[in-house]
């Protein structure tokens, strides 16, 4: 049985543990706010872009001129698999999730006899990736959103994306990162970057009747391709990192208000151990006086 300088030790660190917990929990709640306002902004503008690139490139396919992003190269033997995930731990599953996923993914694409490369965002996707794939990191970033996600660093991301396809070093690029849903609900989501393709509706969307009217593009639909398929890598991107960043604060602080509930749960049960240790010992130090008073 612990003595009770032990307990008195051990419900003080608990305490302190709380403490920090709490605070986290704290912090946390208030980056959630912020970033979710900034994911839910970006949704509208990168499904419509990926919508209507989509339906350019129905219009060029096949066609000599068509832009390699969209087109593809010919060929799928070699992919890239995006893994972003955070730079810090302490946010329950949300990097476990992920990589889990990419994982998966990867032995899937190596089954099949595909030669799998990782590009991976934040030092928790890495640790973890190359204990199984550490040949196959081909590049790595971290240090991403310190305070907030900005569009300039998801572009410095995409333009290592697009000049390594440019060199030809992978058919297809994809992007697994985590959907935000809620504080305590996000979605593993594998994205495919490069060649791009059209996006899935959302559930209860409706595809858009166009009422059978024809476009016609000025300069050509291969020049806008040209101009905003780069950009579309970049957007895609972005989205992803603030939901990625979104997904994080709210995992973070789940896992940091359950944790202080442990806490504080611990707390309760190491006083209630105290208090019975304490009680036991005052009970035998009567005992042991009473027993010499009757015995002179």
């Amino acid at each position: 049985m612990a003595s009770l300088q032990e307990l008195r030790g051990s419900i003080a660190s608990v305490q302190a543990t709380r403490k920090i917990t709490s605070a986290m929990k704290m912090v946390a709640a208030a980056k959630l706010r912020r970033a979710q306002e900034q994911a839910e902004a970006a949704r509208p503008y990168a499904q419509r872009m990926e919508r209507m690139l989509a339906s350019l490139g129905a219009s060029v396919e096949g066609s000599p001129g068509a832009p390699a992003l969209i087109a593809g190269t010919g060929s799928d033997q070699t992919h890239l698999i995006v893994v972003a995930t955070a730079d810090r731990g302490l946010c329950g599953g949300f990097n476990g999730n992920i990589v889990r996923r990419a994982r998966i993914l990867a032995q899937e694409l190596t089954s099949e006899g595909k030669t799998v490369k990782l590009l991976t965002v934040g030092r928790k996707g890495r640790d973890q990736m190359r204990r199984e794939f550490g040949e196959s990191i081909v590049h790595h970033v971290d240090g991403l959103g310190r305070r907030s996600v900005s569009f300039e660093e998801a572009d410095s991301v995409a333009d290592v994306l697009r000049a390594m396809f440019a060199d030809g070093e992978f058919d297809v690029c994809t992007l697994i990162y985590a959907q935000f849903k809620s504080a305590i609900a996000n979605v593993v989501t594998a994205q495919q970057l490069i060649p791009a393709e059209a996006p899935a509706l959302a559930e209860g969307e409706e595809e858009v009747d166009l009422g059978g009217a024809v476009y016609e593009y000025e300069p050509t639909e291969e020049s806008i391709l040209e101009e905003l398929l780069p950009r579309n890598v970049s957007v895609q991107l972005f989205k992803a990192l603030l939901e990625n960043a979104a997904s994080e604060h709210g995992s973070r602080m789940t896992a940091m208000d359950n944790a202080t509930r442990n806490a504080g749960d611990m707390i309760n049960s190491l006083t209630l151990t105290y208090n019975r240790t304490r009680q036991a010992m005052i009970t035998k130090e009567l005992i042991e006086i009473i027993s010499g008073a009757e015995a002179l």
